[in-house]
Formats: C-alpha cells, sequence, structure tokens
C-alpha cells in the first residue's frame, strides 16, 4: 500500500494525522502545501483535483484520495488497528470521539486560516478584533473540553496520562495540536489544568514529537 500525506507544518488537522501516523508506525510519503505562499498552493487546480474543499490534510491510498482528518484517523483506525485510536468500550470510544469533534467541528473551524482571512478581508476586523474572536472560542472551547474529559475519566475510573487512561486516544490527537494553536495566539489555558497534564505528557512521546510543527521538513518559522 502507497500513502501520500498532503500537508502544511502549521495545519493543525495534518498534525492530528501525523501524530496519529507516528503511533501507528505507518511509513508515509509526505508532500507539503503551503497554504499561504503565492496565495495558498492548496487553490492550485492540481492540488483541488484531489481535495475539492482545498485543505489539508488529504491522504492518498494508492492515489485514491481521503480528506478529512477525522475520516483520515479513522480509517487509519481500521488498516492498522494496533494501537488503537478508540477504546474497546462503546462508552468509553464515544466519550473518545465526542471530545475530538468538539475540538474538530467547533473550535477548530471558527478559527482556521480562511475564517481569520475572511473576517479581516471581507469584514474588515482589525488585528486586535481577530484575536478576542480567536482567543474566545478557543478558551470557552478549551474549558469546556476539559469538563468531557474529566467527567469521561469519573465514568470509568481512569486516570491519566492521557485523555482517557494509558493510551493515546483520538481525542489526545486532537488535544495536541489545538493546544500547540492556542499558545501561539496567547490564549489564556488556566481553565484547561488537565488537558495541560495531557499535553505534557504526549510531548515526550516520540511519534508526538516527530509530528510537531517545528519538526516538519516544510516548516519555516
Amino acid at each position: 500500500m502507497s500513502l501520500t500525506l498532503y500537508t502544511y507544518w502549521r495545519s493543525s488537522a495534518a498534525y492530528r494525522v501525523r501524530i496519529a501516523l507516528g503511533l501507528k508506525g505507518v511509513e508515509v510519503e509526505q508532500v507539503p502545501v503551503h497554504l499561504v505562499r503565492g496565495g495558498g498552493e492548496n487553490w492550485a487546480e492540481a492540488y483541488r483535483a484531489r481535495n475539492p474543499q482545498a485543505q489539508v490534510p488529504t491522504l492518498e491510498v494508492d492515489g485514491e484520495p481521503l480528506v478529512q482528518s477525522l475520516a483520515i484517523l479513522e480509517y487509519l483506525d481500521e488498516i492498522c488497528p494496533e494501537p488503537p485510536l478508540l477504546p474497546g468500550d462503546p462508552m468509553a470510544r464515544a466519550q473518545a470521539r465526542g471530545i475530538a469533534l468538539a475540538i474538530a467541528c467547533d473550535i477548530h473551524p471558527l478559527n482556521n486560516l480562511r475564517v481569520l482571512h475572511y473576517l479581516q478581508e471581507d469584514l474588515g476586523a482589525g488585528e486586535d478584533a481577530k484575536l478576542t474572536w480567536y482567543r474566545t472560542w478557543v478558551e470557552n472551547g478549551l474549558a469546556a473540553v476539559e469538563r468531557l474529559v474529566l467527567r469521561a475519566r469519573a465514568h470509568s475510573g481512569v486516570t491519566g496520562p492521557y485523555c482517557l487512561g494509558a493510551q493515546p486516544t483520538l481525542a489526545d490527537v486532537c488535544v495536541v495540536p489545538q493546544l500547540f494553536n492556542a499558545r501561539r495566539f496567547d490564549c489564556d489555558t488556566s481553565a484547561c489544568p488537565t488537558l495541560l497534564e495531557v499535553d505534557a505528557a504526549l510531548a515526550e512521546h516520540p511519534a508526538v514529537k516527530a509530528a510537531h510543527p517545528h519538526n516538519q521538513p516544510d516548516y519555516d518559522g
């Protein structure tokens, strides 16, 4: 099987997939798609033929493109089930998905590059207004995710070091990139101490280290 990941070093959605690939030890060819240079390489027709949304990541499997990071993550879990990203218990599995979706569907879409660009270029928002917008949704969203993690732990009786116990799950794969973004924009993360502990533990994992934006071949500071 041939796998090609179209990625961008600073994309949190691509970051999720890189973490999962590393956790599972899956080899993949990476093709950088710069989202800023030249107005965005993702808007080129050749790339949009692969991903009509003009977003990253795209994972090509023997030439067949898959889009949307969470769909890609579940595909990887099905073709390479060890170590699993989803717990075996149905309740814990649904909780892991719920945490991941809270980030990928509620926090991240409000603050991705095209939304921030629209706020400034089309609606005339200044830099301060843009940052207020960004921090509002990230801070409120992460505070809610903190409570979701604590409730899931209370139900199952597990503790750390990761979101739902001793193994990284779909939840962790989404938490790490979102906290990277939160720090990048100087968000207040004081309402999510558990997530910060999880992030610190994961920062020591070799797969997570390798997936970090600053360790990507297309990193340009």
